[in-house]
Protein backbone atom coordinates (compact mmCIF):
# COMPACT_ATOMS: atom_id res chain seq x y z
CA UNK A 1 0.00 0.00 0.00
CA UNK A 2 2.83 2.43 0.90
CA UNK A 3 4.58 1.71 -2.40
CA UNK A 4 1.38 2.34 -4.34
CA UNK A 5 0.62 5.59 -2.48
CA UNK A 6 4.14 6.89 -3.14
CA UNK A 7 3.80 5.98 -6.79
CA UNK A 8 0.45 7.75 -7.12
CA UNK A 9 1.83 10.87 -5.43
CA UNK A 10 4.79 11.00 -7.83
CA UNK A 11 2.58 10.27 -10.86
CA UNK A 12 0.09 13.00 -9.99
CA UNK A 13 2.88 15.49 -9.29
CA UNK A 14 4.53 14.79 -12.64
CA UNK A 15 1.24 15.07 -14.52
CA UNK A 16 0.38 18.33 -12.75
CA UNK A 17 3.74 19.88 -13.63
CA UNK A 18 3.40 18.63 -17.21
CA UNK A 19 -0.05 20.18 -17.66
CA UNK A 20 0.83 23.59 -16.22
CA UNK A 21 2.46 26.27 -18.42
CA UNK A 22 6.23 25.83 -18.29
CA UNK A 23 7.00 28.99 -16.27
CA UNK A 24 4.24 28.20 -13.79
CA UNK A 25 5.47 24.61 -13.40
CA UNK A 26 9.05 25.74 -12.81
CA UNK A 27 7.99 28.37 -10.26
CA UNK A 28 5.76 25.94 -8.38
CA UNK A 29 8.44 23.24 -8.31
CA UNK A 30 11.05 25.76 -7.12
CA UNK A 31 8.79 26.75 -4.21
CA UNK A 32 8.27 23.08 -3.39
CA UNK A 33 12.00 22.32 -3.48
CA UNK A 34 12.75 25.24 -1.16
CA UNK A 35 10.04 24.08 1.21
CA UNK A 36 11.41 20.53 1.35
CA UNK A 37 14.90 21.90 1.96
CA UNK A 38 13.69 24.14 4.80
CA UNK A 39 11.89 21.21 6.42
CA UNK A 40 15.02 19.03 6.53
CA UNK A 41 17.62 19.98 9.17
CA UNK A 42 19.96 17.29 7.79
CA UNK A 43 19.93 18.77 4.28
CA UNK A 44 20.46 22.30 5.60
CA UNK A 45 23.38 21.25 7.81
CA UNK A 46 24.97 19.22 5.00
CA UNK A 47 24.75 22.10 2.50
CA UNK A 48 26.14 24.57 5.03
CA UNK A 49 29.00 22.26 5.98
CA UNK A 50 29.90 21.49 2.36
CA UNK A 51 29.95 25.15 1.36
CA UNK A 52 32.13 26.07 4.33
CA UNK A 53 34.53 23.26 3.35
CA UNK A 54 34.62 24.15 -0.36
CA UNK A 55 34.60 27.96 -0.02
CA UNK A 56 35.95 28.76 3.46
CA UNK A 57 36.53 32.44 2.66
CA UNK A 58 33.00 33.15 1.45
CA UNK A 59 30.67 35.39 3.41
CA UNK A 60 27.52 33.87 4.89
CA UNK A 61 25.47 35.90 2.41
CA UNK A 62 27.30 34.27 -0.52
CA UNK A 63 26.56 30.78 0.80
CA UNK A 64 22.91 31.71 1.38
CA UNK A 65 22.60 32.97 -2.19
CA UNK A 66 24.09 29.75 -3.61
CA UNK A 67 21.67 27.66 -1.51
CA UNK A 68 18.73 29.76 -2.67
CA UNK A 69 19.65 29.28 -6.32
CA UNK A 70 20.49 25.58 -5.78
CA UNK A 71 17.00 24.80 -4.44
CA UNK A 72 15.46 26.84 -7.26
CA UNK A 73 17.52 24.90 -9.79
CA UNK A 74 16.45 21.55 -8.32
CA UNK A 75 12.82 22.62 -8.54
CA UNK A 76 13.28 23.77 -12.11
CA UNK A 77 14.81 20.42 -13.03
CA UNK A 78 11.87 18.56 -11.46
CA UNK A 79 9.54 20.60 -13.65
CA UNK A 80 11.63 19.91 -16.75
CA UNK A 81 11.64 16.19 -15.91
CA UNK A 82 7.85 16.24 -15.74
CA UNK A 83 7.76 17.92 -19.15
CA UNK A 84 10.06 15.43 -20.90
CA UNK A 85 7.11 13.91 -22.83
CA UNK A 86 6.59 17.33 -24.45
CA UNK A 87 10.11 17.67 -25.82
CA UNK A 88 10.97 16.57 -29.35
CA UNK A 89 13.36 17.34 -32.20
CA UNK A 90 10.96 20.11 -33.24
CA UNK A 91 11.13 22.10 -29.99
CA UNK A 92 14.21 21.00 -28.02
CA UNK A 93 16.20 24.08 -29.13
CA UNK A 94 13.70 26.25 -27.25
CA UNK A 95 14.88 24.61 -24.02
CA UNK A 96 18.42 23.26 -24.56
CA UNK A 97 21.15 24.39 -26.95
CA UNK A 98 24.36 22.52 -27.74
CA UNK A 99 27.73 24.09 -26.93
CA UNK A 100 31.09 22.55 -27.77
CA UNK A 101 29.37 19.62 -29.44
CA UNK A 102 32.33 19.25 -31.77
CA UNK A 103 34.23 17.85 -28.77
CA UNK A 104 31.72 15.03 -28.39
CA UNK A 105 31.64 14.36 -32.13
CA UNK A 106 35.44 14.19 -32.35
CA UNK A 107 35.51 11.62 -29.54
CA UNK A 108 32.66 9.66 -31.08
CA UNK A 109 34.45 9.46 -34.43
CA UNK A 110 37.34 7.57 -32.81
CA UNK A 111 35.06 4.54 -32.80
CA UNK A 112 35.86 3.17 -29.34
CA UNK A 113 32.81 4.52 -27.58
CA UNK A 114 32.36 7.54 -25.35
CA UNK A 115 32.16 7.78 -21.56
CA UNK A 116 30.01 10.86 -20.89
CA UNK A 117 31.54 12.22 -17.68
CA UNK A 118 29.02 14.26 -15.74
CA UNK A 119 27.67 15.03 -12.29
CA UNK A 120 24.63 16.36 -10.47
CA UNK A 121 25.17 19.72 -12.12
CA UNK A 122 22.47 21.97 -13.57
CA UNK A 123 19.72 19.90 -15.19
CA UNK A 124 21.45 16.53 -15.33
CA UNK A 125 18.21 14.67 -16.14
CA UNK A 126 17.58 17.01 -19.05
CA UNK A 127 21.13 16.89 -20.41
CA UNK A 128 21.19 13.24 -21.45
CA UNK A 129 17.54 13.39 -22.56
CA UNK A 130 18.13 16.41 -24.77
CA UNK A 131 21.29 14.94 -26.27
CA UNK A 132 19.27 11.88 -27.29
CA UNK A 133 16.57 14.09 -28.83
CA UNK A 134 19.34 15.75 -30.84
CA UNK A 135 20.14 12.29 -32.19
CA UNK A 136 22.70 10.88 -29.75
CA UNK A 137 21.04 8.45 -27.31
CA UNK A 138 23.08 6.82 -24.58
CA UNK A 139 23.01 4.18 -21.88
CA UNK A 140 23.09 5.62 -18.37
CA UNK A 141 24.25 4.08 -15.10
CA UNK A 142 21.32 3.79 -12.71
CA UNK A 143 20.72 2.65 -9.17
CA UNK A 144 17.22 1.20 -8.81
CA UNK A 145 14.96 3.21 -6.49
CA UNK A 146 13.56 1.43 -3.45
CA UNK A 147 10.02 1.85 -4.78
CA UNK A 148 9.81 -0.38 -7.86
CA UNK A 149 6.76 1.38 -9.27
CA UNK A 150 8.39 4.82 -9.02
CA UNK A 151 11.63 3.40 -10.43
CA UNK A 152 9.80 2.06 -13.49
CA UNK A 153 7.99 5.39 -13.95
CA UNK A 154 11.22 7.41 -13.74
CA UNK A 155 13.02 5.14 -16.20
CA UNK A 156 10.05 5.29 -18.60
CA UNK A 157 10.35 9.10 -18.66
CA UNK A 158 14.12 8.91 -19.11
CA UNK A 159 13.70 6.44 -21.97
CA UNK A 160 11.27 8.54 -24.01
CA UNK A 161 14.14 9.91 -26.11
CA UNK A 162 15.83 6.54 -26.61
CA UNK A 163 18.14 6.40 -23.58
CA UNK A 164 18.45 3.07 -21.77
CA UNK A 165 19.48 2.21 -18.20
CA UNK A 166 22.36 0.02 -17.08
CA UNK A 167 21.70 -1.16 -13.54
CA UNK A 168 24.47 -1.72 -11.04
CA UNK A 169 24.11 -5.49 -10.93
CA UNK A 170 24.76 -5.71 -14.70
CA UNK A 171 27.07 -2.74 -15.08
CA UNK A 172 30.52 -4.08 -16.01
CA UNK A 173 29.52 -6.46 -18.79
CA UNK A 174 26.83 -4.14 -20.15
CA UNK A 175 29.14 -1.10 -20.25
CA UNK A 176 31.82 -3.05 -22.14
CA UNK A 177 29.24 -4.25 -24.67
CA UNK A 178 27.93 -0.72 -25.27
CA UNK A 179 31.43 0.66 -25.79
CA UNK A 180 32.35 -2.24 -28.07
CA UNK A 181 29.45 -1.07 -30.24
CA UNK A 182 31.03 2.43 -30.27
CA UNK A 183 28.08 3.85 -28.36
CA UNK A 184 27.91 6.17 -25.31
CA UNK A 185 27.60 5.56 -21.58
CA UNK A 186 26.67 8.41 -19.23
CA UNK A 187 28.10 8.26 -15.71
CA UNK A 188 27.50 10.59 -12.77
CA UNK A 189 30.94 10.86 -11.16
CA UNK A 190 30.40 13.20 -8.21
CA UNK A 191 28.93 10.94 -5.52
CA UNK A 192 30.41 9.57 -2.33
CA UNK A 193 31.58 5.97 -2.78
CA UNK A 194 32.17 3.05 -0.41
CA UNK A 195 35.90 2.38 0.16
CA UNK A 196 35.72 -1.00 -1.58
CA UNK A 197 34.53 0.67 -4.80
CA UNK A 198 36.79 3.70 -4.94
CA UNK A 199 39.93 5.61 -4.07
CA UNK A 200 40.48 8.85 -2.19
CA UNK A 201 41.28 11.82 -4.40
CA UNK A 202 41.37 15.55 -3.76
CA UNK A 203 38.04 17.35 -4.11
CA UNK A 204 37.95 20.99 -3.01
CA UNK A 205 41.10 20.39 -0.95
CA UNK A 206 39.72 17.44 1.03
CA UNK A 207 40.06 13.70 0.23
CA UNK A 208 36.82 12.29 -1.18
CA UNK A 209 36.08 8.63 -1.85
CA UNK A 210 35.48 8.38 -5.59
CA UNK A 211 34.53 5.52 -7.90
CA UNK A 212 37.35 4.14 -10.03
CA UNK A 213 34.95 2.66 -12.58
CA UNK A 214 35.34 5.31 -15.27
CA UNK A 215 39.14 5.18 -15.14
CA UNK A 216 39.27 1.38 -15.25
CA UNK A 217 36.86 1.15 -18.17
CA UNK A 218 38.54 3.95 -20.12
CA UNK A 219 42.00 2.41 -19.67
CA UNK A 220 40.72 -1.04 -20.63
CA UNK A 221 38.68 -0.06 -23.70
CA UNK A 222 40.31 3.09 -25.01
CA UNK A 223 36.94 4.87 -24.87
CA UNK A 224 37.11 8.66 -24.84
CA UNK A 225 36.09 10.41 -21.61
CA UNK A 226 34.13 13.54 -22.52
CA UNK A 227 32.83 15.92 -19.84
CA UNK A 228 29.26 17.07 -20.52
CA UNK A 229 26.77 19.04 -18.45
CA UNK A 230 23.65 21.21 -18.91
CA UNK A 231 23.69 24.51 -16.99
CA UNK A 232 21.08 27.26 -16.92
CA UNK A 233 22.14 30.31 -18.92
CA UNK A 234 20.22 33.28 -17.53
CA UNK A 235 21.10 35.52 -20.50
CA UNK A 236 19.45 33.32 -23.11
CA UNK A 237 16.96 31.75 -20.65
CA UNK A 238 17.83 28.25 -21.86
CA UNK A 239 19.97 25.35 -20.72
CA UNK A 240 23.38 25.18 -22.35
CA UNK A 241 24.50 21.57 -22.90
CA UNK A 242 28.25 22.00 -22.87
CA UNK A 243 30.82 19.41 -23.94
CA UNK A 244 34.48 19.88 -23.03
CA UNK A 245 37.40 18.30 -24.92
CA UNK A 246 38.06 14.65 -24.08
CA UNK A 247 40.24 14.18 -21.01
CA UNK A 248 43.73 13.00 -21.90
CA UNK A 249 44.39 9.79 -19.99
CA UNK A 250 47.57 9.01 -18.08
CA UNK A 251 49.03 5.67 -19.19
CA UNK A 252 52.24 4.79 -17.37
CA UNK A 253 51.80 1.02 -17.45
CA UNK A 254 51.21 0.87 -13.68
CA UNK A 255 47.49 0.07 -13.64
CA UNK A 256 46.64 1.08 -10.09
CA UNK A 257 48.65 4.28 -10.32
CA UNK A 258 46.97 5.14 -13.62
CA UNK A 259 43.53 4.44 -12.12
CA UNK A 260 44.29 6.79 -9.22
CA UNK A 261 45.74 9.56 -11.40
CA UNK A 262 42.91 9.46 -13.95
CA UNK A 263 40.24 9.35 -11.25
CA UNK A 264 41.85 12.49 -9.83
CA UNK A 265 41.79 14.08 -13.28
CA UNK A 266 38.09 13.38 -13.73
CA UNK A 267 37.31 14.67 -10.24
CA UNK A 268 39.27 17.86 -10.94
CA UNK A 269 37.19 18.40 -14.08
CA UNK A 270 33.98 18.09 -12.02
CA UNK A 271 35.37 20.48 -9.39
CA UNK A 272 36.27 23.09 -12.00
CA UNK A 273 32.73 22.97 -13.41
CA UNK A 274 31.24 23.35 -9.92
CA UNK A 275 33.55 26.29 -9.15
CA UNK A 276 32.32 27.95 -12.33
CA UNK A 277 28.64 27.25 -11.52
CA UNK A 278 28.50 26.77 -7.72
CA UNK A 279 24.76 27.41 -7.50
CA UNK A 280 24.06 24.54 -9.91
CA UNK A 281 25.54 21.66 -7.88
CA UNK A 282 23.80 19.59 -5.18
CA UNK A 283 25.47 20.79 -1.97
CA UNK A 284 22.95 18.69 -0.01
CA UNK A 285 24.88 15.49 -0.90
CA UNK A 286 27.26 14.06 1.73
CA UNK A 287 30.17 13.98 -0.73
CA UNK A 288 32.84 13.61 1.98
CA UNK A 289 30.94 11.07 4.07
CA UNK A 290 33.39 8.17 3.60
CA UNK A 291 36.68 8.85 5.35
CA UNK A 292 40.12 7.22 5.14
CA UNK A 293 40.68 4.48 7.73
CA UNK A 294 41.23 5.97 11.16
CA UNK A 295 39.81 9.40 10.33
CA UNK A 296 36.79 10.66 12.30
CA UNK A 297 33.57 11.46 10.37
CA UNK A 298 33.19 14.97 8.99
CA UNK A 299 29.39 14.95 9.16
CA UNK A 300 28.92 14.61 12.90
CA UNK A 301 25.22 15.46 12.56
CA UNK A 302 24.36 12.52 10.25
Amino acid sequence: MKEWLEYEAVRVLLKTLEILPRNAARSLAAIGARGLYNLSPKLRKTADFNLHLAFPHWRDSERAEVIRKMTRNLGWMAAEFARLPKYSAQNIEEVVILDGHENFLAAHRQGKGVLYLTGHIGAWELSSFAHAVYGYPLHYMARPLDNRRVDALVNRYRGLSGNRPIFKNESARAVLKVLKDAATVGILADQNTLPIEGVFVDFFGTPASTSTGIARVALHTGAAVVPGYAVWDQQIKKYRLRFEPAVELTRSGDTERDVLENTQKFTKVIEEIIRKYPDQWVWIHGRWNTRPAGEPPLYTFH
